[in-house]
């Protein structure tokens, strides 16, 4: 069956928001007594913010009553980083006008906040490509879990197995893949020649590398 839908992910794959992730999460958690080092935010990069804060506060013996309010702050501080200074990572422009002139629907899927979904794409001025944006904010279960893609497609009013999807994270491209869509991963450099990563389709160094050749062998 051909592809007719694209879905993107939003942090780490459009926008460069991972390193402000980052310094959110250190900056309301080393009050707390947690020292997040880079390499151990990159084994729960995909997770939502809830889960993510859940992650470590388990881990570090903090009560669990305490998380809401550390979900909030982190959101709220990478919402202000992001909206200060975002910036769209290589080829993000280039790939959804390759896509457009293809006349393949885009939607987008995300972990992270609505809220925040409407900061990227205003940002990024890319707002017009976009057919449906889809939300795991408050679904039972985020990444792994494939629900925020099959929410994407039924909004896309399109069949899972004609979806194509775009991922840097591990678990998003589980989500994808367990919801029987293509997907092509886009991983950190510093990640980039993992094993694990053979799951995917196709694997590229940026989204600048999606060239029309490489899209035809994809969506045919």
């Amino acid at each position: 069956m051909s592809i007719r839908t694209a879905i993107f992910d939003m942090d780490g794959l459009l926008i460069d928001s991972e390193p402000l992730w980052y310094e959110a999460a250190v900056e309301v958690f080393t009050p707390l007594g947690i020292i997040l080092t880079p390499e151990a935010y990159a084994s729960s990069i995909g997770l939502r913010t809830k889960e993510f804060v859940a992650w470590w506060f388990i881990r570090h013996g903090i009560d669990l009553q305490h998380a809401p309010a550390a979900e909030k702050q982190i959101n709220e501080v990478v919402i202000e980083k992001i909206r200060n200074k975002g910036e769209a990572l290589e080829g993000v422009h280039d790939v959804l006008e390759l896509l457009k002139k293809q006349k393949i629907d885009i939607g987008l899927a995300t972990s992270s906040p609505s809220r925040l979904i409407d900061v990227v794409v205003d940002k990024l001025d890319i707002r017009e490509y976009f057919s449906a944006f889809s939300s795991a904010e408050h679904l039972v279960y985020g990444k792994p879990h494939p629900q925020v893609y099959l929410d994407c497609a039924l909004a896309l009013n399109t069949k899972p197995v004609e979806c194509i999807c775009f991922e840097d994270s591990f678990y998003g491209m589980i989500a994808a893949k367990a919801a029987r869509m293509k997907c092509v991963v886009v991983p950190a450099l510093s990640m980039k020649d993992e094993l694990r990563w053979h799951a995917a389709d196709l694997r590229l160094g940026s989204l600048q590398d999606l060239t029309a050749h490489v899209l035809d062998s994809l969506i045919s």
